[in-house]
C-alpha cells in the first residue's frame, strides 16, 4: 500500500512562485522515479517534471527554465517549485512514483494564476 499526499497548491498571481511538495506513505524501499504531472479542464495529463533514482531531472518544453523539481528520500518526498507564473499554469497537479509496488498516483492539488 503506498499513498500519495500532494500540498502546496492554490492561488497564486501572476509572476510569482509557489513549491508542492508530494510525500508517500507505506511501504516503499525502492523508488525508481518521482515526477509531476498537471492536468488543465479539457486537457490531457501533461508530465511536467521528474527525477529518477539515478538523479536524471528532465522538465517540460513548457516549464523548462521556471522549475526545479528536488526530492527527500529520507522523507520519500519530491517537490516542484514553479518561478514565473502564467495563467497557463493553471491546473491540477498530480505527483507519481514508481517503486517496487508500482505506479501510484496523488490525489491532486489545485494551482489557479490569475492576476
Amino acid at each position: 500500500q503506498v499513498q500519495l499526499v500532494e500540498s502546496g497548491g492554490g492561488l497564486v498571481h501572476i509572476g510569482g512562485s509557489l513549491r508542492l511538495s508530494c510525500s508517500a506513505s507505506g511501504s516503499i524501499f525502492r523508488v525508481d522515479f518521482m515526477g509531476w504531472y498537471r492536468q488543465a479542464p479539457g486537457s490531457q495529463r501533461e508530465l511536467v517534471a521528474s527525477i529518477t533514482s539515478g538523479g536524471t531531472i528532465s522538465y517540460s518544453h513548457s516549464v523548462n527554465g521556471r522549475a526545479n523539481i528536488s526530492r527527500d528520500n529520507a522523507k520519500n518526498t519530491v517537490y516542484l517549485e514553479l518561478n514565473s507564473l502564467k495563467p497557463d499554469d493553471t491546473a491540477v497537479y498530480y505527483c507519481n512514483f514508481i517503486s517496487e509496488n508500482g505506479r501510484a498516483w496523488g490525489q491532486g492539488t489545485q494551482v489557479t494564476v490569475s492576476s
